[in-house]
């Protein structure tokens, strides 16, 4: 048997695009709240209003996209006319018990969730927590408990309360600190006995293409977003301590974003540009999970004239209490290279870049890759040597109702075959220490980065279009069934 017995299946969501509520019970804005819906062709936009003159307008929100996400003079602000898919997601605070009575019915060990930082301290800067969000949280972690599933809790999920935003330039600030401590302390204190696991920050290397997004950095200069990853890494560590300070059986985790990246062509300066790649990535582990700044780092800043304003004990922090375990977000991989032309002329240049050959691709230029987890498991276990968590993989399709009133999404079981065939096999072939897996949007959610709902992932499809038109009705699909096959028998028949 390739999976120990523990092993964690389950799924994964986030509150900014399922929980909805928005501003219910208290709840303050986020920083999601404020994203329009886009597409697969349109960017996602940021609206923003001047206080002064009450001129509003709205700004791409696209990942890379400007230094500065709202003209200068302005904030962010929820503006009338314009449709924003957090605000009710696919409605979890509503439909929370039956959407986990449905992961119990598929036999989830594990829920991996993230709460809203803002529906506990509104502003982020409340001397007292919110009641009714703390009590929200309570309901949702009993009734886990009612079906024996572990919840896995993320405590920041592309969100930051937009006032800290607005105030302080959101995680630039050495501000937030202090913030997200006294946050994160107060709910992994009240939620002790209920959530054993914790992730700190979701994605965290994902400031480097969406500050905004991400950690609530308005002005994304590259020396802000040099000094928000420090100060997320410090907190980060700020957490762990306290976390085991209140109880040692406690495990924080870190949460990556992690592809494996190839080289398009065997020229030394495209293995060049994979290493700078993955260097780009691995940094945020090498901190988080491994407790140093590497020295290719301290060289970069170097060359791009960054200064940290840092303290002697941040170091001390990141050395002393580095994350217990590291989850990541697993898609696929993708592929670099200095030759663009060719590449071009070749047929792939694809949507996120150089298209890969020997992969099939959806709609969004996303690639099934049936090696990517072995691979991606294999260099985080030799670099990091810590227990390892996959907390999101999956593919996002247009599914549709079919004429017999279900969902056959075989290209989905397809995919997931493929996928943890491939988690398997590291597994068992390479000895990985996996703790568990969380497949992505196991009941339908907004996409983050489009903000549509066509682009769906679960195993529940949800009543809703992307105009937030529809019931909310939920109705399992064909991979529903075919997961909690592969539940019951723990992974050693992956067959339809």
């Amino acid at each position: 048997m390739a999976f120990k017995q523990d092993f964690l299946w389950g799924g994964a969501t986030a509150a900014n695009q399922y929980e909805g509520a928005y501003l219910t019970d208290g709840k303050g804005l986020n920083t999601s709240d404020v994203m329009t819906v886009g597409s697969a062709t349109k960017s996602r936009s940021i609206t923003w209003r001047n206080l002064k003159t009450g001129e509003t307008g709205s700004n791409p929100a696209g990942w890379g996209g400007p230094t500065r996400v709202v003209p200068e003079g302005t904030v962010p602000a929820d503006v009338a006319g314009y449709y924003y898919p957090s605000h009710e997601g696919t409605d979890f605070y509503h439909h929370y018990q039956e959407d986990i009575a449905l992961m119990g019915e598929m036999g989830f060990k594990t829920f991996r969730l993230s709460m809203n930082w803002a529906r506990i301290f509104p502003t982020g800067e409340e001397d007292q927590p919110n009641q009714a969000g703390l009590d929200f949280y309570d309901r949702v972690f009993d009734e886990c408990k009612k079906y024996d599933i572990e919840p896995l809790v993320t405590l920041s999920h592309y969100e930051t309360p937009l006032a800290l935003a607005i105030n302080y330039n959101g995680w630039a600030s050495r501000k937030l600190i202090a913030l997200f401590e006294k946050y994160a302390t107060t709910v992994i204190k009240h939620y002790q006995g209920k959530v054993k696991y914790w992730l700190t920050f979701n994605e965290i290397n994902c400031m480097e293409v969406a500050p905004f997004v991400a950690r609530g950095v308005i002005d994304g200069t590259a020396q802000n977003k040099a000094q928000a990853a420090h100060n997320q890494l410090v907190a980060s560590a700020k957490v762990v301590k306290a976390a085991h300070a209140l109880d040692p059986a406690i495990q924080i985790g870190q949460m990556l974003a992690y592809g494996p990246l190839y080289a398009y062509t065997c020229d030394p300066e495209d293995q060049i540009k994979v290493m700078e790649g993955m260097q780009r990535t691995l940094f945020y582990s090498d901190v988080q999970t491994g407790g140093h700044y590497p020295a290719y780092q301290w060289k970069r800043y170097e060359r791009e004239g960054i200064k940290l304003v840092d303290r002697p004990e941040d170091y001390d922090l990141l050395a002393q209490y580095p994350a217990d375990f590291l989850s990541f977000s697993c898609y696929g991989s993708n592929v670099v290279t200095t030759h663009e032309e060719t590449a071009k002329s070749d047929g792939n240049l694809g949507q996120g870049g150089i298209k890969n050959p020997y992969l099939e691709t959806n709609a969004w230029g996303w690639a099934t890759d049936p090696e990517v987890l072995r691979l991606a498991l294999n260099t985080l276990a030799d670099r990091y040597h810590k227990p390892l968590w996959i907390v999101e993989n999956g593919i996002g399709w247009a599914d549709e109702i079919a004429a017999d009133g279900k969902v056959h999404d075989d290209y989905r079981i397809k995919y997931l075959q493929a996928n943890i065939g491939s988690m398997e096999r590291a597994v068992d072939l390479d000895g990985i220490d996996l703790m568990g897996y969380t497949m992505w949007g196991c009941i339908d959610l907004v996409s983050a980065g489009t903000g549509e709902m066509k682009k769906r992932y679960g195993f529940v499809y949800v009543d809703r279009d992307d105009a937030g038109q529809g019931t909310l009705k939920r109705m399992p699909k064909d991979s529903f069934y075919w997961y909690k096959k592969v539940i019951a028998n723990n992974g050693a028949d992956l067959s339809e």
